[in-house]
């Protein structure tokens, strides 16, 4: 391309055929790609994976690192810069209150407490919380991490991820025993998995927490992986409640999946940090 034509397309961006401005849809893709890489990447991975050429990648992270969304290290591979956590903790923060009214429809048809969590890295953050009434209810703290291996959420929200990459990352957290009844096994977990697929709804019975039981839904066509779920005791949360409320919460999610559609949420991962603390019954 000559010269002034390249300084042409700089200048002038081009419409996309969503009707959108392509030069931004590149530099949102690759910011994802960079995401989905760990965080870091160097221009020839960026070029491999996207299809674009080099010389278009390099102007587009000129200028995310101009603006502070991209950073240039001394090895000359780019990384995910620190303005994008303001962005990601005001997205989660209002992905937690477009959420609360589903939620809240949850626990007044269960009595139980309503969560909505997604799938951030390697491990589950919880992004949402409505609480039960009961006086003895389930508590999440928002912004708790927990892994996925031993979680409802988590089983909901890995049940359809190919297997290798299961497995991949169950490699990188291991599987810490919570419980007795902890799945502890890369095959034990990806038994647990088909069970979700086959049945439609995952369960954590007691792998968390003795007493406590878990069961979640992943939300249908959500832009990043998010499930939601209720926690509650095992005396209450028995075969025949789960039976009650599965479709509930099936329906829950797919009421969320259609508000978050149409208010255009990106659900990426969430930067909310928070202490790893555990689960507690809240008796009040």
């Amino acid at each position: 391309m000559p010269p002034s034509a390249e300084r042409k397309s700089a200048a002038t961006p081009s419409p996309s055929s969503s009707g959108g401005v392509q030069s931004l849809e590149r530099a949102f893709d690759l910011l994802e790609r960079m995401a989905d890489a760990g965080g870091e990447v160097g221009l020839s991975e960026l070029s491999a994976s996207s299809g674009l050429p080099l010389p278009t990648i390099h102007r587009l992270m000129r200028t995310l690192v101009a603006c502070g969304y991209v950073r240039q290290q001394p090895n000359r591979r780019y990384a995910l810069g620190p303005r994008l956590i303001r962005l990601g903790e005001t997205s989660s923060r209002l992905l937690g209150t477009w959420a609360r009214p589903h939620l809240a429809r949850l626990v007044e048809e269960t009595g139980e407490t309503a969560n909505m969590a997604l799938l951030d890295g390697d491990e589950v953050v919880y992004v949402a919380q409505v609480p039960s009434r009961h006086s003895m209810r389930m508590f999440t703290e928002v912004g708790r991490r927990v892994l996925p291996h031993s979680t409802g959420v988590g089983k909901a929200l890995l049940a359809h991820t190919p297997a290798d990459q299961v497995r991949a990352l169950l490699a990188r957290t291991g599987m810490p025993a919570a419980t007795e009844k902890t799945l502890t096994t890369a095959d034990g977990f990806l038994d647990a998995l088909a069970h979700v697929r086959e049945v439609g709804y995952a369960m954590d019975d007691n792998e968390q927490e003795i007493g406590v039981r878990c069961i979640a839904v992943p939300v249908p066509d959500a832009p990043s992986a998010a499930a939601v779920s209720i926690s509650g005791p095992s005396g209450r949360l028995t075969e025949a409640a789960t039976d009650k409320f599965v479709p509930v919460l099936r329906e829950v999610a797919a009421e969320l999946s259609a508000s978050l559609a149409a208010t255009g949420t990106p659900m990426g991962a969430a930067a909310t940090t928070a202490p790893r603390r555990p689960r507690t019954a809240d008796a009040e």
